[in-house]
Order: C-alpha cells, then sequence, then structure tokens
C-alpha cells in the first residue's frame, strides 16, 4: 500500500496563500469595524443629544453590533497567525475581542429597550479593546508580522487607550473631547489606516519570530 504525502513546497505555498487571504480579511474588517462603530456611535450620540427618533438610534445600535461581529471576526483569524508567535498569549486576543462585543451589545441592548445608555458605556467598551489590542500589537511586534513602525503605533494607541479610561472615570480628563481625544489618534490611524493597508497591500511577513526571540 502506497501512502502520499504532500511534497513541503505545496504545503508551504499553501500556507503562505492562506496567511495572506488571512491578511486580506483582516484588513478589510479592521475598515469595516471602524466604519460602523464611528457612524453607529454618531446616530446613537445624536439621540442622546435630544433627538426623539428611534429609528436613527435603532440603526445606530445595529451598526455597533455590526462592528462588534467584525471585532470577533478579526479576532478568530488572527488566533492561528498569532499562535505562531505565543501559543499563551495567542488566546487571550479572541477571547477578549468577544469579550468587546458582548459589552457593546449589552450597552445596545440596554438603550433600545430603557431609551438611555449606560453611564461612560464608550469606556467599558474600550477596556478589553485597549487590553485585546495590547496583546495584539504587541505579538505583531515580537513576532515581527508587520513593519515595526506599524507595531508601535498600535501598542502606543491601545496603551494610550487603557491609560485614558480610568482617567476619564476619575474626572481627570474627557476622551470624547478636546485634549482627551488625542489619546484615541494613534490607535484610530493604526486600525482606520496604516495596519489594512499594509495587510491588504503586503500580507503578514513571513520571517516569524518567537517569544524566544527576545532572550
Amino acid at each position: 500500500m502506497t501512502t502520499l504525502s504532500i511534497p513541503r513546497a505545496t504545503r508551504s505555498s499553501r500556507h503562505t496563500s492562506n496567511r495572506r487571504t488571512t491578511a486580506i480579511a483582516v484588513g478589510v474588517l479592521f475598515i469595516l469595524q471602524m466604519v460602523t462603530a464611528m457612524f453607529g456611535t454618531n446616530l446613537i450620540q445624536t439621540f442622546v443629544d435630544g433627538d426623539p427618533a428611534r429609528g436613527p438610534m435603532t440603526l445606530g445600535v445595529v451598526l455597533m453590533m455590526c462592528s462588534g461581529l467584525a471585532v470577533v471576526a478579526i479576532g478568530v483569524l488572527m488566533y492561528p497567525v498569532l499562535r505562531d508567535v505565543s501559543p499563551g498569549l495567542a488566546g487571550w486576543y479572541p477571547g477578549l475581542r468577544i469579550s468587546e462585543c458582548l459589552v457593546s451589545a449589552i450597552c445596545g441592548i440596554y438603550l433600545l429597550t430603557q431609551s438611555h445608555v449606560v453611564p461612560n458605556h464608550l469606556l467599558w467598551v474600550y477596556v478589553p479593546t485597549g487590553i485585546g489590542g495590547i496583546v495584539l500589537t504587541y505579538l505583531l511586534l515580537v513576532g515581527r508580522l508587520v513593519p515595526r513602525a506599524i507595531a508601535m503605533l498600535g501598542l502606543v494607541g491601545y496603551i494610550s487607550l487603557t491609560i485614558g479610561v480610568p482617567l476619564d472615570l476619575l474626572g481627570i480628563l474627557d476622551m470624547g473631547a478636546g485634549a482627551g481625544m488625542l489619546l484615541l489618534v494613534p490607535g484610530g490611524l493604526f486600525e482606520a489606516v496604516f495596519l489594512p493597508a499594509w495587510l491588504i497591500g503586503k500580507g503578514f511577513r513571513t520571517n516569524v519570530g518567537g517569544m524566544a526571540d527576545l532572550g
């Protein structure tokens, strides 16, 4: 009985092709989640500011839920890529993205049923967003999956976001207005511009490092 095996070169080619497809999908999803979250937040804020129309507010909640589903898809797609860098840390990323989606969904359902927002609802969403983003960008940096400058921009952005949450809750700054919004700029540029552009145009780098490379 003859056992057929797939040549190593063929397996490598398929692996590269799969990673390229994943990179494009993740890049598109990052843009999708950013756009839907932006429009959804604006529609909800219009309701909060006094517009009694429920139609736009409901659409805003739906868009936020679409953004949450895109976030979960990003986490699931990125897990196999990040696992090659650090299996232990990689598992946290999809888990935190799912948590982000659940928090957003709970806040949306509360708004639909109670007709007012959960206090500081965006800040509660920012918690898993920031921590998950730190895990993602750290592994992108260690694994050399994208250029160092892009990974560092994201890392700085998510650290700023995470630090900003308690500062906002304590009333030291307001991330929704004025100078406090500057904390959102690095992460926004990372998610909406630089990371998607690189992933769609170039894909993940193949010279993946691992945690041992830190030594």
